[in-house]
């Protein structure tokens, strides 16, 4: 941990008390915190990036989530693994909809 010297304006530091108080226990560290990864998301510079991929095998036909190619029972697919990172492509949110890449798009990172 370490500590900062800064100058709020009042108004910030009510804000600061409010929303430590009524979201985090008091805890203004975690408010300031919190704050600040939401700044990071909304501006498309921080969110959920794609770690990695687990191969599934398909029980139905499936389209690939990114180029749409159709592929039957049995095909090797593969999942994306999400974990929280920085970078141009980022996703504000984890994706609902089952998402299963082929082979070609994961070889090309195209999502």
């Amino acid at each position: 941990m370490q500590r900062l010297n800064f100058t709020l304006d009042d108004e910030t530091v009510t804000l600061l008390e409010r929303l430590a108080e009524k979201y985090y226990h008091g805890n203004k560290s975690l408010t300031v915190r919190s704050a600040l990864e939401s700044l990071a998301a909304h501006t498309g510079h921080e969110g959920w990036v794609i770690a990695g991929y687990t191969p599934v095998i398909v029980d139905e036909q499936t389209s690939c989530h990114t180029c749409g190619d159709p592929h039957p029972e049995g095909d090797v697919l593969y999942r994306p693994v999400f974990q929280r990172g920085e970078g141009p492509r980022v996703l504000s949110r984890l994706p609902a909809e089952n998402w299963l890449e082929c082979s070609n798009c994961v070889e090309q990172g195209t999502p």
